[in-house]
Order: C-alpha cells, then structure tokens, then sequence
C-alpha cells in the first residue's frame, strides 16, 4: 500500500511537472482498477489533483473532441496533439470515477462523487467546449453524475444524501433536474415494467430537492458569471419549469405501489406548490383515486388542492368519497389525514341533506365494528355533521324507527348516496354504542340523548388519538373502591353446596 502510494505521488510530480512523462497517467488509471481500497482511494485523489491542475493550466484540448483511433490532421500542432491525446486520458478517468461509484465501498463511492463535482466546478470554471454565449455549465458530465447516482441495480439513498451538500447551490440544482428528466426518459423507455430499484433511487432523488420560493432566494452559485441576472439560472419561472419537466417524467410511468404512496404523501406541499402549471397533474391524480384503498385516500390531499385553487372539476367525486369509507380506514395509517379532509369537504351548508346523512349513517354503521380510539373520534365527527345540518338531525330523533338491522331501510351496499335511503333510517347505531364496553366510547354515544350544543367538538387531538394512548389514559385513572361479596367464594361455580366443589377448589 505504501509502495502505491510513493508510485502514484511520484506519478504525479512527473505528470506536473514535464510533458515527457505523460504516458505515466495510465499508471494512475491503472490503479483505479485495483482490488485494495486504500489504493483506489489514493488513486482517485491523485486523478482528482491531476485533472484538476490540467483544467486550470488549460492543458486539456477544448472543442469538439476528434475521435482517439483516427489519424489527427496534419494542421494540428504538437501541443494540440498532446491535448487532444490528455483529454481522452481525462474522458477515460471520469468514466472510471462513474463505475467507482457503484463500488462495494461506500468510501470508494463518496470520493468518486466528490472528485466527479471538483471536476464539473472546475469544467465551469473552464469550460472544455466552445461556447456560443458566456454562461457555460458542464452538462454532459452531470448526466454523468446521474447515471452514477441513479443505479438499476443497489440502493443509491446513501449517496444520493451525501450528493445533498451540492443540491444547495441554484446552478447544480437546475441542471440536475434537466438531467435526472432526461436519465428517467431513456432508462424507462426501455421497458414496460416497473424498475423498483432504479425508481426508488430516482424518487429518493428528486424528492430531496428543496424548491426556492422566490427569485431573490436563487442567489447560491457554484460559479458565478458577469450578468448573472441574465442567466436563465436566476430565473424562478425556469427552475419551476425544469422541476415540473422532471416530476411529470417521473409518474408517466408505471410504480410500484409502495413508491405511489410517498409520491401521493408529499405530492400537495411538496410538488404542486412549485409547478407552474399544477393542472398538469390531473390526470395523475384523478387516476390515482380511482385505483381505491389507500392510495385514493392519499390523493385526496392533491385533490383537494386542485379544486379548491385551481378550478378542478371532478365528476361524481362525493360518490366516489363515499365509496372509500369502509371498515380499513379505521387502521390505515393515514387515518388521521383522510378525516381531516372528509371533515373539510362535508363542511359546506349547502351540501343536500341526503348527501350528509348518507355519510353519517355509513360511518355509524361502520362504528359498530371499529376500534374505541376510532370511535371516540367517528362519533363527534357525526355530532359535527348534525350540528351543520340541522335537517339531519332527524335520523336521532326519529319515533318507531327501525328496532332491528333487517328492519333498517338503509342499503349499505349501495355505492350511490343518493340511493342509500340514509333519510329514512336513524342513527340507532349510536344508541348501541351507548352499551359499549369502554366507558369513554359509551358517554360520547349519550352525547345524542341530548339536545346538540351550537358549538362544535374540536377533533384535531381525537383524529390523532391511538389505542396506545387509551390504554396509557386508562392506566393512570385512579380506580374507586369498588364493592365485594361479604363471603368468600367456594367451588368452581361459587355456589356452596355445588357438586363441583367436592372436586375444585379455588385454592
């Protein structure tokens, strides 16, 4: 190891120092490819200082690269030709440094990308390619970067968060967003089913990227340019257009399930905020309510978003609302989310009372069968729903309502509310949970039993409540002294002169 080290040192001072030497930079190259850590980790460093000093003497050839196995004009020079030949040995170093950073060594991997980054600052700094105009940034050595970051074949979610610290500069942020669209693009296009892996480091990715709200916040650079406010960099309006490109690139295509729900998690104030054009998800959204269970009670949040600020229409949404309510959202682990919202689009006065009370009946029916932590929320979220409308209010009120469920006129099974016939049944689910076991759940039914107040119940804390947190409630009650038989018990059954008692013994 120490032996590697003192050759690529020495490597090093002849490279920098005499153009004689330049055929020892395949000795560096060389041990990029070596088994031993330690030794690629120097080797990498060494390439880093290398390339590094060659783009800021300028001894790489800048323009259009002409190709390494044909003949070079005779026009050329010998300094020109010597460019030329370094460039290609700098083209092969960073192709390298891409493939280290799929090594088993997450050091290997972390040095690889910070070198591949000392390069493009550098690269923008001086720029290997002709410009047409004055701002230059090394593009097609970040779609190097990403290829090396968005493996198909092992979790990149390391790295990618090691890759954050750049993600902070305006400049890096837009042309990697540019990039991660276009690596989707041809890496998807190849295939019709879906790439777990590959897509899972890709939403690692673009969900990371933190989003300026304002055009005086884009002001961090990795290189800065005379006339910077001319760049289309330091333009909000492009950075929003760059994000929206690469998020839409990245739901056209097929994802697993898992992925669509933390896509759907983050979608309303993570995605939709910074887009210029939120409608565009429309499709994407609308789509995923109508795949049903969970992921439909995810995509109301972006629903919710477009309709209430952009005008969206969706046909037959309450229909469709009233279908997700079954007995799984009492333990699915948005629960809290999906009441939130329910609460807010059951809030209007001018929703139809058959509407409100269809939602009522259906979530007292479903009470019957729920936990208490979710009871205890369900049954003040019907008490809400009353208060609202008061015309309601005759499903609690009702003389010689139905004594029996076969009796009950309500159709459970039907998906339209309109032609559940909610209006005319009652709340008699309510009165049953009056007999419920926990006293908690029992003293919230009789809350019916009583004229409603104006004023409704607060359901923030009881939307977050958990079965944990009653138990833990129910632990700390101090428990009143309770009244016992004055003679103890005997025999198995407790009765005295049981026959069991000869042969049990509570003993």
């Amino acid at each position: 190891m120490a032996a590697a080290e003192a050759a690529l040192g020495a490597c090093l001072e002849a490279l920098l120092g005499s153009r004689s030497h330049a055929n020892r930079v395949f000795e560096i190259l060389e041990l990029l490819q070596a088994e031993e850590e330690e030794v690629v980790l120097n080797a990498v460093r060494t390439c880093g200082r290398l390339f590094g000093a060659f783009l800021e003497r300028g001894e790489l050839f800048v323009g259009q690269l002409p190709p390494e196995e044909g003949p070079l004009p005779e026009s050329h020079s010998a300094e020109e030709k010597y460019k030329i030949w370094m460039r290609h040995r700098y083209n092969s170093c960073v192709n390298c440094l891409v493939e280290l950073m799929g090594h088993e060594s997450f050091r290997i991997k972390e040095c690889s990308l910070c070198t591949l980054m000392t390069f493009v600052e550098l690269e923008a700094k001086h720029p290997l390619v002709k410009a047409e105009w004055s701002f230059n940034f090394p593009q097609e050595l970040l779609k190097l970067v990403v290829k090396g970051l968005l493996s198909t074949e092992e979790d990149s979610s390391l790295l990618i968060s090691r890759f954050q610290e750049y993600l902070e500069h305006d400049d890096v942020r837009f042309f990697m967003m540019k990039s991660v669209a276009e690596n989707i693009g041809n890496v998807m296009q190849k295939t019709k089913e879906p790439l777990p892996v590959y897509q899972k480091n890709a939403f690692t990715f673009v969900s990371s990227i933190s989003m300026p709200c304002n055009e005086s916040e884009i002001k961090n650079f990795l290189v800065k340019h005379a006339n910077q406010e001319e760049w289309k960099v330091s333009k909000l309006k492009e950075h929003r257009r760059a994000f929206e490109r690469m998020w839409l690139g990245f739901l056209k295509h097929k994802l697993p399930s898992s992925l669509y729900k933390k896509v759907l998690v983050i979608l309303h104030d993570s995605i939709l905020p910074h887009m210029n054009e939120p409608t565009l998800m429309i499709d994407f959204l609308t789509v995923a309510y109508d795949i049903g269970g969970a992921i439909s009670l995810l995509a109301l949040n972006g629903l919710f978003v477009l309709i209430l600020h952009h005008n969206l229409e969706y046909p037959d949404f309450y229909k469709k609302l009233y279908s997700l309510l079954d007995p799984s959202i009492f333990y699915v682990k948005y629960r809290a989310r999906f009441f939130r919202l329910l609460d807010l689009f059951l809030s209007s006065s001018h929703l139809p009372s058959y509407l409100v009370a269809a939602f009522a009946k259906r979530l007292a029916r479903l009470s019957l069968a729920a936990p208490p932590d979710a009871l205890l929320m369900v049954i003040p979220f019907i008490c809400n729903l009353l208060r609202r409308h008061p015309s309601c209010q005759v499903l609690v009120h009702r003389p010689g309502g139905p004594e029996e469920m076969s009796a009950d006129p309500y159709e459970m099974e039907e998906e339209d509310p309109s032609e559940s016939r909610a209006l005319e049944s009652s709340l008699w689910e309510i009165q049953t949970l009056q007999r419920h076991y926990h006293p908690e759940v029992a003293e919230a039914a009789a809350s019916v039993n009583t004229a409603l107040s104006e004023m409704e119940d607060d359901l923030m804390e009881l939307m977050e409540l958990t079965s944990c947190e009653i138990f833990d409630r129910d632990l700390k009650k101090k428990a009143t002294a309770v009244p016992l038989e004055y003679q103890r018990v005997t025999g198995l059954f407790g009765q005295k002169n049981d026959v069991l008692a000869e042969y049990f013994t509570l003993e």
